[in-house]
């Protein structure tokens, strides 16, 4: 975990303390840390993006236990199975297309040195919510009904504590003052996803 034990779970800023319970979030905190220094010793102009779940991501599925929030559209859309390991649709989970990361990465990249303090340079990327019900209806609305029968709930014990410990709501605010953007509808997100597929299909 990346903020630690007792995790916030809504409406988590920049300034929210990180406590890392894992060697990953622990080298995440190091290297903002770094960044931090770096840019108030004028050496560099950094930024620390902390990025929502990126959902829908094309490619194979990974081992990694938010693989399904991605799985949930892209298997289906393939013909093949996906296996949400809860059963709860009204778990929730903050996420931003890839499309509307780019934008914001692109975004980062003209933010002025001065618009943040030189030792505070972490921004929450834009994210919304999304609920497993929210996936389900993009799916079933973009494409089809006969989508649905390859999504099989399957509620995973040894997962769910993870699962429900993850935040679902961070401040955009910060971000948003810097002319970045966010998400509203994940059926956007899954036709930007379908639309991308097919373009890259044109020019193989």
């Amino acid at each position: 975990m990346f903020y630690g034990s007792p995790v916030p779970k809504h409406n988590v800023t920049e300034r929210d303390i990180t406590t890392p319970e894992m060697s990953y979030g622990c080298q995440k905190v190091i290297c903002e840390t770094f960044i931090n220094d770096y840019t108030r010793r004028g050496m560099i102009n950094g930024f620390s993006l902390r990025f929502p779940t990126i959902s829908i991501r094309p490619g194979t599925p990974s081992k990694a236990i938010s693989a399904f929030l991605s799985g949930i559209i892209r298997e289906p859309m393939n013909g093949q199975e996906c296996i949400v390991p809860l059963k709860d649709r009204a778990w929730r989970h903050w996420m931003s297309s890839p499309k509307t990361l780019v934008h914001n990465i692109l975004v980062a990249l003209t933010i002025p040195q001065d618009a943040l303090p030189p030792h505070r340079r972490v921004l929450n990327m834009p994210g919304f919510a999304v609920t497993i019900q929210d996936m389900l209806y993009a799916l079933e609305e973009v494409g089809g009904k006969d989508k649905l029968i390859f999504v099989r709930e399957e509620e995973v014990p040894s997962l769910k504590s993870t699962l429900y410990s993850w935040a679902d709501d961070f401040d955009n605010s910060l971000a948003l003052s810097l002319a970045m953007k966010q998400d509203t509808s994940f059926v956007n997100s899954v036709r930007d996803y379908v639309r991308t597929l097919a373009e890259d299909k044109q020019y193989q």
